[in-house]
């Protein structure tokens, strides 16, 4: 492993498609965390941003990218044909993961997905692809329901985060969690919303994810 702090920009290559990214990892960390973003959202997500910090502050890396490229985000924002095409999504996913396995600074690291929204259900799909080389996986707000028959092959130890007061996704996820086959668990954000807008409800979300990244690495 790597001990010296590492935060560059990447541009992360799945065959001939080219996917810009932020790559950070602390010192010390224990392995590293690619983002799936929800749809309408892009590697600048603040709320994201927000998680990803405190990741790096409880010892894993993150990779925050772009799940598209910018002629698909242009097309997507008249058309919407991409934000719920699971299946790319999590191409896009699996082929970051072994991108992260090509590179000189990253490929001893173990690899954990975090999704949101959409992204969740990508992350899923993607971590039943990639089996045990997933070693965790985190859904906030997400739509875990988008994974279809792949949720039942998921090996990897799942953490669904979801808002008290998103009623509709909170069943999604109970759904959800029944299908899952793996080592898992619900948690609930009490007075949160589908965003965790609310004050300090992201701040849970950020050390709940921090906390099962930290237990399931190697």
């Amino acid at each position: 492993m790597l001990h010296e702090g590492i935060k560059e920009e990447v541009n992360v290559t799945i065959g001939e498609v080219y996917l810009p990214g932020t790559l950070e990892i602390p010192p010390g960390a224990k392995g590293i965390v690619l983002f799936a973003h929800g749809s309408g959202s892009s590697r600048f997500s603040p709320r994201n941003q927000l998680v990803a910090k405190v990741l790096r502050e409880k010892g894993s890396g993150t990779l925050l990218f772009d799940l598209l490229t910018s002629d698909e985000e242009a097309e997507d924002e008249f058309s919407g044909i991409y934000r719920f095409d699971i299946g790319l999504l999590a191409k896009r996913l699996v082929g970051a993961a072994h991108w992260l396995k090509t590179q000189k600074q990253t490929r001893n690291y173990p690899i954990g997905f975090f999704g949101s929204s959409t992204g969740g259900g990508a992350a899923l799909v993607a971590a039943a692809e990639l089996g045990e080389r997933i070693k965790a996986v985190v859904s906030r707000g997400g739509r875990p329901d988008l994974a279809g028959e792949s949720l039942k092959k998921v090996k990897s130890p799942t953490l669904l985060i979801v808002g008290s007061l998103d009623e509709f996704v909170l069943r999604l996820n109970e759904q959800a969690l029944e299908a899952l086959q793996c080592e898992k668990e619900l948690v609930v954000i009490p007075g949160a919303s589908h965003l965790f807008e609310e004050p300090g409800a992201l701040d849970k979300v950020a050390a709940v994810a921090a906390d099962w990244f930290s237990a399931h690495w190697p």
